[in-house]
C-alpha cells in the first residue's frame, strides 16, 4: 500500500471529506459506469485508515467559506493500493495529489506525509553519489564540506568568472557552485565557462592533490541539450553539476540520471510556491521523497537564520527529511545548508541536525566577502565549526582565530553575508 496523510480543512465533515478523497482519486465516479464491479472496488479502491483530529481553524486557507463559518481540521491517512498507481512517480503524483486540490468542500489541503512500500526501491534508482561519494570526491572526511557560490550570477563573463574561481580555488574552499540562475546565458556559455574555470581546477588538483568540485548550471528544458551540457563538464574533468529540479521535471531529472557520471546537486527554486502556504501544498518530507528516488545527489535545503522567508524549523525538519532513509542509508542525499549563511550559524545547525558534520555548509558572501579575503573566509568558516563540534564558544574559540575573530566582527549583525 502507498500511504498519503492529508491534513484536511473543511466547513463540512472531516469524515465525509475524506471518504470522497479515497474515492474520487481511485474508484469513485458521480455516476456508475459499465463494468464496475464490487470486486473491482476492493482490489483498487483507497481506503481511509485514519482520522487525527486538529483544532479548528478560525481563517480559511482559501477563501470559499463565509466569514464566521468554523472550519474542521484532521489528519487524514488514505492507503491506496500499489495495483493502482504502480512505482510510476507522475502517476503517483497526479492520483494521491495532484487531483486532491480540485476536489470541492474545502477550504484548504496539505500532504504532510507519504510512506511508500518496498517495490520503490528497486524501481528508482537513487543518489548515484549520495553522501559517501561526494565525501570521496572532495577529499573531505569528518567535517563539512565547505563551499561557496558565484556571485553575482549575472552579467560576468567566462574569463571574469574564471579568474574569481581562480582566487576561490586557492581559498581551501572545498566546493563551488554557478549561482542557480547561472546555465547558459549569451554573456556566458556554459561552454565558454567550463573551458575558463576547468584548466584551473585540474592544474590546482595537479599541483596539490586537492580536485575543488564545481558544480555547474546545466539545466535545460530539453532533456537532450542537457545531456550535451553534462557531457561538456564530463568531458572536461568536472564531476558535478547543478540542476534546477522543478524547473526540469521528473522526466527530465530520469532522462539525466540514467545517463550521468556527475554529481547531480539540485537546486529547489520554485519550491516556495507549492509550500509557503502552511494550509496547503505539501512538507518538504514528501516532496524531497520524488526527487531522491529519481537520484539527486545533494539537495539545497537552506540553513538557519536565512535571508528568505523559511523559519529554522523549517530547515530542521527539511535536514532530518533527506537524511532519513526511504529504504536503506545508500538513497540519503547530502544535505546543503546554504542562504546567508557564515561560521556563526555553525553551532546552532551542529547541535539542531543531531550533532553531525555530514553535510554541504554553502557560504557565499560568509566567504568571499570577508574582510581579510576568501581565504580567511574559509579558514573562518572551519574554525567555527571546529569550535561548533567542540562545544567552545565562538567567541572564546576567536582568541586564538583571528579569521574567525575578523568574521564575527563583519557579520554577527546578521547584514555581511
Amino acid at each position: 500500500m502507498i500511504t498519503l496523510t492529508y491534513r484536511i480543512e473543511t466547513p463540512g465533515s472531516i469524515e465525509a471529506m475524506a471518504n470522497k478523497i479515497a474515492s474520487d482519486q481511485s474508484t469513485g465516479t458521480f455516476v456508475a459506469v459499465p463494468g464496475e464491479t464490487e470486486e473491482l472496488k476492493a482490489r483498487v479502491a483507497a481506503r481511509v485508515l485514519e482520522i487525527r483530529p486538529l483544532p479548528d481553524a478560525e481563517r480559511p486557507t482559501w477563501p470559499e467559506a463565509k466569514p464566521g463559518t468554523l472550519l474542521h481540521r484532521a489528519d487524514v491517512d488514505i492507503a491506496f493500493p500499489l495495483d493502482a498507481i504502480g512505482t510510476d512517480l507522475s502517476a503517483l503524483m497526479t492520483i494521491a495529489i495532484g487531483g486532491v486540490f480540485s476536489i470541492k468542500g474545502m477550504t484548504g489541503i496539505r500532504i504532510v506525509d507519504m510512506k511508500l512500500p518496498d517495490p520503490f526501491r528497486s524501481a528508482h534508482p537513487g543518489p548515484q553519489f549520495g553522501v559517501q561519494g561526494s565525501r570521496r570526491l572532495t577529499g573531505v572526511t569528518n567535517r563539512p564540506i565547505i563551499g561557496t557560490i558565484v556571485k553575482p550570477a549575472l552579467g560576468l563573463r567566462p574569463g571574469e568568472t574564471a579568474a574569481l574561481v581562480g582566487e576561490l580555488i586557492g581559498s581551501g574552499v572545498d566546493f563551488i557552485k554557478d549561482d542557480e540562475k547561472l546555465m547558459s546565458p549569451a554573456y556566458s556559455p556554459l561552454k565558454e565557462r567550463v573551458a575558463a574555470i576547468m584548466p584551473l581546477i585540474l592544474d590546482h588538483e595537479q599541483r596539490t592533490g586537492k580536485k575543488v568540485m564545481y558544480a555547474f548550471g546545466i539545466s535545460h528544458a530539453d532533456p537532450d541539450e542537457m545531456m550535451r551540457n553534462h557531457d561538456l563538464v564530463l568531458e572536461a574533468g568536472g564531476n558535478c553539476a547543478v540542476v534546477n529540479i522543478n524547473s526540469i521535471g521528473f522526466g527530465g531529472m530520469s532522462f539525466l540520471r540514467k545517463r550521468s557520471g556527475l554529481v547531480l546537486h539540485a537546486h529547489r527554486n520554485g519550491w516556495d510556491v507549492l509550500t509557503r502556504d502552511p494550509g496547503a501544498g505539501m512538507d518538504f518530507k514528501v516532496y524531497q521523497q520524488f526527487w531522491r528516488l529519481l537520484g539527486v545527489d545533494q539537495f539545497q535545503i537552506n540553513g538557519i537564520r536565512v535571508k528568505y522567508w523559511e523559519p529554522d524549523e523549517s530547515f530542521v525538519a527539511s535536514f532530518k527529511a533527506v537524511s532519513t532513509p526511504l529504504f536503506d542509508a545508500s538513497d540519503c542525499p547530502l544535505p546543503v545548508a546554504g542562504s546567508g549563511q557564515w561560521g556563526g550559524q555553525a553551532p546552532e545547525t551542529y547541535r539542531r541536525t543531531g550533532r553531525t558534520t555530514d553535510l554541504l555548509y554553502l557560504c557565499g558572501g560568509g566567504i568571499v566577502s570577508h574582510p581579510d579575503g576568501p581565504a580567511a573566509g574559509v579558514r573562518a568558516v572551519q574554525q567555527a565549526w571546529q569550535a561548533a563540534v567542540a562545544d567552545i564558544p565562538l567567541e572564546t574559540y576567536a582568541r586564538e582565530h583571528p579569521e574567525l575573530a575578523a568574521s564575527i566582527r563583519k557579520f554577527s549583525d546578521g547584514k555581511g553575508a
